[in-house]
């Protein structure tokens, strides 16, 4: 081509294609490039990680429900000792913390005085005694012998005039003697008679009431001496202070020389060969328990748990808290365990045979109370299980339902595990150092 200048003005060969044609080409360099990027900058998706777990399958066996509570001990049995007088104390016999026997001699306060009263009783008690037996046997049997020889008397004169007359009314009717003579007789004769009678009303009343009147008259004033004599006695008595129960002297106030008052403790004596935790729970709690049940008490310093038995459930409720006292029974003859400890007491409740458990530290629970188990599939994924709670004994839950005997419940590592990540079972990371520490002690 030809310009107007007559020269020739030539073009590459793309020069002369349209833009069209070119476009097309330069959106599939651009998409090549863009798609090479692409492939260069991206990554391989990460694995999901696998949770390493401790499980086991359900146990079975018996679960027992524990009683909780605290308690303080008590001696088996007390007695603060109180003098009946108030005397100086004259001797003790005991110290703090001597054993003594029940009707043992602890004390003795002054009684000089006492024991002169009682001595004076005493005298007065003989004179009463002496003068009964001289009512019983001289006196009263000498009133009566009288009484009755006053009788015969009166009966033997009562015959003889009875006799006359009979032979003076036979000579009356033969003409031998006056009729003066007769009435004479008859006269004596009723003169004898009243004597008879009132020497019979006496006899009878000498044995009747006299008699009777004099024995209870001698018999009350010797039961008055005799009264004022052991009243003396048991008041000199009252000066010898006596341990009502066996024991451990637990406290003795005052020295030899002070004066006890009537009515505050002298000694106190306790019981310590036995002691008492006596504790409250829940009316529905000891419905549970029974009396023999075994229990076991948690002493403060001491290692081991006391064992100890339900001796004693209250029939009532106390008025205050609306709970149930229970004594446990405690042996102490070693003598280690003190009175008003304050201790942790476990009663063992109900007691389910052949029941499933688990570990504690298997079981979640869920914001609403919920309860339930990681279970380790055969597919390596972890499964939530809802499960029924039943006793909790220690480290050990019964489950009621929600995991069979085939099952592998989660016991170590469970905690912040979801729903269906992978698991594998192996041990605890410490039970892992565990070998290699032994293996080092061994080498060395």
């Amino acid at each position: 081509m030809m310009n107007l200048t007559g020269t020739s003005n030539s073009l590459p060969p793309f020069a002369s294609r349209p833009l069209a044609h070119i476009a097309p080409l330069l959106a599939a360099c651009l998409l090549a490039l863009s798609s090479l990027a692409f492939s260069g900058c991206k990554k391989e998706a990460a694995p999901e990680p696998v949770v390493t777990v401790q499980a086991e399958h359900p146990e079975q066996g018996s679960i027992s429900e524990y009683i909780v509570a605290d308690a303080i001990l008590a001696p088996l049995a007390q007695a603060a000792i109180e003098p009946r007088i108030s005397a100086p104390v004259k001797k003790f016999y005991v110290q703090r913390g001597d054993r003594v026997k029940a009707g043992q001699l602890l004390a003795t306060l002054e009684n000089s005085d006492l024991a002169a009263a009682a001595q004076d009783n005493k005298g007065s008690y003989m004179a009463a005694q002496a003068a009964y037996a001289t009512a019983t046997r001289a006196q009263v049997p000498e009133e009566t012998q009288k009484a009755e020889l006053d009788m015969a008397q009166a009966k033997a004169n009562l015959d003889l005039n009875q006799s006359i007359v009979r032979s003076r009314k036979q000579l009356f009717a033969q003409g031998a003697i006056p009729g003066r003579d007769l009435d004479t007789a008859q006269a004596a004769l009723v003169q004898a008679q009243a004597a008879y009678d009132s020497a019979a009303k006496h006899l009878a009343s000498m044995r009747a009431v006299s008699r009777k009147a004099a024995l209870e008259s001698a018999q009350g004033q010797l039961t008055s001496a005799e009264g004022k004599y052991k009243g003396a006695e048991a008041q000199l008595s009252f000066s010898q202070i006596r341990s009502p129960i066996g024991g451990v002297v637990t406290d003795r106030p005052l020295f030899a020389g002070e004066t006890a008052a009537a009515g505050a403790p002298l000694l106190t004596v306790m019981e310590t060969a036995v002691l008492l935790a006596k504790t409250h729970i829940a009316q529905t709690l000891a419905q549970q328990i029974k009396i023999g049940d075994a229990a076991s008490v948690l002493v403060p310093g001491v290692d081991a748990p006391v064992p100890a038995k339900v001796s004693l459930i209250s029939p009532a409720l106390d008025p205050g808290s609306t709970t149930v006292e229970v004594w446990l029974r405690i042996d102490n003859k070693a003598g280690t365990l003190k009175v008003g400890t304050p201790v942790k007491v476990s009663i063992t409740g109900k007691t389910v045979q052949n029941a499933w458990k688990v570990p504690q530290s298997a079981l979640l629970t869920a914001q609403d109370g919920s309860k339930s188990v990681m279970l380790a599939g055969a597919d390596g994924v972890a499964h939530r299980k809802p499960v029924t709670v039943g006793i909790v004994d220690g480290d050990d839950v019964q489950i009621l339902n929600g995991v069979s005997q085939t099952d592998m419940v989660i016991t170590g590592g469970a905690y912040g595990l979801d729903d269906g990540a992978k698991v594998k079972i192996g041990p605890a990371a410490d039970d892992d150092a565990k070998p290699a520490a032994g293996k080092g002690n061994g080498d060395n």
